[in-house]
Order: C-alpha cells, then sequence, then structure tokens
C-alpha cells in the first residue's frame, strides 16, 4: 500500500480508493496517513462522494423472490425472503401518505408479485395433474401466496395483466390462471431454455390457452373413433395370441391420436417426411393405426406363417419396421418410415436421426424444413440409457444436426419390474434432456384436450 501513488491512481484501482474514501468519512483515523491526507486535501464537495456516502445502490437490497421487508438504516438487515414492503403512512398527524412512499411500496408489491408469478411458472409442473393414478405431490413452498408476505386481501388488488394487454385485474385472476396452465394437466419445463424471444413466446402461448385444446365436435369424433380402433385391436390381439408378447399399448391409448396430431401439423408446416424410431410397446398399434400397415399382414407374421422369410434373421415381430406413402385429411402427401428396432431399445436413436440426415444430403435440405425424426421412448430406457444422453450431446453438432427431433415419452410408472425412484436419481425420466434448450412437458394421458394441445 505504501508503494501505491494517490497522486496517479489507475483505473483498476478505483474501486480500492474508493472503498478508502468510504472509510476515511467514516472515520479518517482508519486509513494510512499517505491517504488521509490524499483526501482531506480534496474537501468536503470536491466530488460529490461525501454528500451521499455509500457504496450499495440505492434501490432496496434484492433477495432471491423479492426484496427485504425492511431497509435497515444501518447494517445489511434480517428480511424475510421474497416480502413485499408494508410501509405505514409517515409524515404529518392528518395521517396522509408521502408520493414517494406510496410509490416504492407499489414498485416492490410488483416485484413480489412476479416472484410468485415466476415460480408457477418455474415449478408449477412439480404439482401438475400428469398422474392419471392420482398419487399425493407435496406442495412446495414457493407456490403458496403467503411466502411472498401476501395476505388475502393482497390477492384482491388490482395488478397490470400481461395476456390482457397490461390491463389492470386483482392478482388472485392471474394466480387462478397460472394454476391452471402450469398446475393442471400439463405440467411445463421451459425456463432453462436461454433464447429470451422462445421463453416469452412459450409463456405467452400457454398462459393465453391455459394449455387447453377447444375442441369441436368432429374432432373429439376423429379422437374418439381413433381410440376405439387402437383399443379393439389391442383387445383383438389379447384374445387371439394368448401369452404372446404384444408389448401392448393399454394404458397410453392416447399414443394415437397424439401422433396423428404430430403428422397433421407436421405437414401443414411443409413436412414431407417423418423417420419414426420406437422400441416395442405400443409399436404393432403404431403400425396398424398410424403406419395404416393392414391387420391381415401384423397377424400373417404373428403367426410365422412364412418362417423360411426370417431363417437365420433372429428377428420377431415388434422388431420388423415399415414404410408408406400417406394422405392426410387435409390432403397433403407425408413418407413416414418406421425404422427396425433391435432389442437393445435405445438403439434405434442414432439410427433414425442418421437416416434422416441422410435423406437431408441427398435431396440438399440443408435447413432441416422438409424433414423431421419422431423417437418414442420408454420412461425407464430414456433415462437409464447411455445412448440416449450421446444422442442429445451430439444433436446440435454440425455433422449430426436434422433441424430437430420430436421426443415422446410414454410413461408407465414402472420400468419392467423397477419403480422410478430406484430406477433412477431423478424427478423425471427427461432430466437428461435439460441439457440442450428445448422445453419439455408432462402430460397426463387421460386427458385428451390436453394431449391434443401439446
Amino acid at each position: 500500500m505504501s508503494d501505491f501513488d494517490p497522486q496517479s491512481p489507475n483505473t483498476l484501482s478505483l474501486p480500492f480508493v474508493e472503498a478508502l474514501y468510504a472509510d476515511f468519512l467514516r472515520d479518517p483515523g482508519s486509513v494510512p496517513d499517505a491517504w488521509r491526507q490524499y483526501f482531506e486535501s480534496l474537501g468536503e464537495e470536491a466530488n460529490g462522494f461525501a454528500s451521499r456516502p455509500q457504496l450499495a445502490p440505492t434501490f432496496p437490497r434484492q433477495r432471491l423472490f423479492g426484496r427485504a421487508t425492511t431497509r435497515p438504516e444501518n447494517g445489511d438487515g434480517d428480511g424475510m425472503i421474497g416480502t413485499f414492503v408494508s410501509r405505514e403512512p409517515t409524515g404529518s398527524g392528518d395521517g396522509a401518505r408521502p408520493a414517494a412512499a406510496d410509490a416504492d411500496a407499489t414498485v416492490d408489491f410488483a416485484r413480489s408479485a412476479e416472484a410468485l408469478f415466476r415460480s408457477f411458472r418455474a415449478r408449477g409442473h412439480l404439482i401438475a395433474k400428469v398422474d392419471p393414478l392420482g398419487a399425493p405431490r407435496p406442495m412446495p413452498r414457493d407456490l403458496e401466496p403467503a411466502y411472498f408476505g401476501f395476505t388475502e386481501d393482497d390477492l384482491d388488488r388490482p395488478i397490470a395483466d400481461p395476456i390482457s394487454g397490461g390491463a389492470p385485474v386483482p392478482m388472485r385472476q392471474i394466480l387462478d390462471r397460472l394454476r391452471r396452465t402450469y398446475c393442471g394437466s400439463v405440467g411445463a419445463q421451459f425456463l432453462h431454455v436461454e433464447d429470451t424471444s422462445i421463453r416469452e413466446w412459450l409463456q405467452h402461448r400457454m398462459e393465453r390457452s391455459e394449455n387447453r385444446a377447444r375442441l369441436s365436435r368432429d374432432e373429439q369424433v376423429k379422437i374418439l373413433r381413433r381410440l376405439t380402433e387402437t383399443e379393439v385391436f389391442e383387445d383383438f390381439i389379447q384374445k387371439k395370441y394368448i401369452g404372446s408378447k404384444s408389448f401392448s399399448v393399454e394404458g397410453s391409448e392416447s399414443l394415437i391420436p397424439l401422433l396423428d396430431l404430430v403428422i397433421e401439423t407436421g405437414t401443414g408446416q411443409g413436412l414431407s417426411e417423418i423417420v419414426v424410431g420406437m422400441a416395442h410397446r405400443g409399436r404393432l398399434n403404431v403400425l396398424a393405426n398410424v403406419m395404416r400397415k393392414a391387420p391381415r399382414r401384423i397377424f400373417h407374421e404373428f403367426e410365422d406363417a412364412d418362417p423360411e422369410m426370417y431363417l437365420g434373421r433372429g428377428d420377431v415381430k415388434y422388431h420388423l419396421g415399415y414404410s408408406v406413402d400417406l394422405t392426410t385429411e387435409s390432403g397433403r402427401a407425408i413418407h413416414l418410415s418406421l425404422c427396425y428396432n433391435p432389442s437393445h431399445l435405445e438403439y434405434v436413436d442414432p439410427v433414425a436421426i442418421g437416416r434422416m440426415r441422410a435423406k437431408q444430403d441427398r435431396v440438399g435440405d440443408r435447413t432441416g424444413d422438409k424433414g423431421m425424426v419422431l423417437l418414442i421412448h420408454g420412461d425407464a430406457a430414456f433415462a437409464g440409457e447411455g445412448v440416449v444422453q450421446e444422442v442429445l450431446n451430439m444433436s446440435q453438432l454440425a455433422g449430426y444436426r436434422t433441424g430437430g427431433t420430436l421426443h415422446v415419452i410414454v410413461n408407465n410408472q414402472i420400468g419392467f419390474t423397477t419403480l422410478p425412484e430406484e430406477g433412477r436419481s431423478t424427478p423425471y425420466a427427461t432430466d437428461v434432456a435439460r441439457m440442450l434448450q428445448v422445453p419439455i412437458f408432462h402430460v397426463n394421458g387421460e386427458d385428451i384436450e390436453a394431449v391434443v394441445y401439446v
């Protein structure tokens, strides 16, 4: 310190000098003699610092979920996390609240409210009704208004609502909408996406619709018809081929209308080809009711009517692939390819993506707008097999990128014989996918309007 020249400080030392100057203003004897003499030579009003000596910001100290309950005059204080400042009227005895205090209280209220709203967007999925069996889920403390210091009366205070164009609405009304959006039949994880425009687009779309599809009668009839076809097919397999492995889609029948929607929506956005990769569960039903493979042909293969065709191949019925050209209900053409699948459930993932990349390279589709990969996983396999992480990790590299892959995870809540809490260290099978900048949706498969919306 003695080697430092107070008369010629450089810019890197300015924070150090300011800290010394603040110490000098509090107690001149606390700084070295050379610095004390230098500061005394500046005079009281030399730079304006002495008029309000502080190194902290002028606004109240920010906490994790809002501001401190108090603004202590001395020291840092220990206000409750996330609560807003509630100030009583001060000044003259007429009880009038100063305008500045009113403005500060309003800002504090709005910031604490926004912190509560953000908790629903970030953690509402933890209590979303995504389990068809209705298992109870513990309520996180930061989804309770009281955690942020709000009372019942506070919930009736108006606050600007972005969905209503900034119009003031009761805070309770916004909270109810957030509960329906993020704690209903769809749980969304999207705040880990770093692109602000993507987060804002998702947030606006989800909160405006409350994550619900408004289905017309024709759409409802179509879905009912597809579910009926799915169930009838499964019933026939179970009765006709008793004891045979069929890897039924039973319990996840809504997968079929979901895939219908993917294909219909994809063609409307310019897709001309989809490569599908999936393991065993639901494969026969997807072949029959999505790929439109003739059931007669499926049953013919099931009965090994031509065993010599598969002599030496070691393959089985639920490993077979299929390709078909389809015309959607909107009249658009699309080519679907279901990849052959080995017994190692997730090995098909890089095969399907590599197949699509080869197709794109062949036709010069450098943007990946014409083709898409659709991968269907089981929950235990997605979390438990390392090839999934490897595929996700490589998916954005220039040599492997295809423009995007849609992953659908069929969660039957047990991995063959293993419960989730004994098979993975994370709450969701999808947590490995959070390494990428992609939104993740957890959907209750028994709620068709939620499934179709997603």
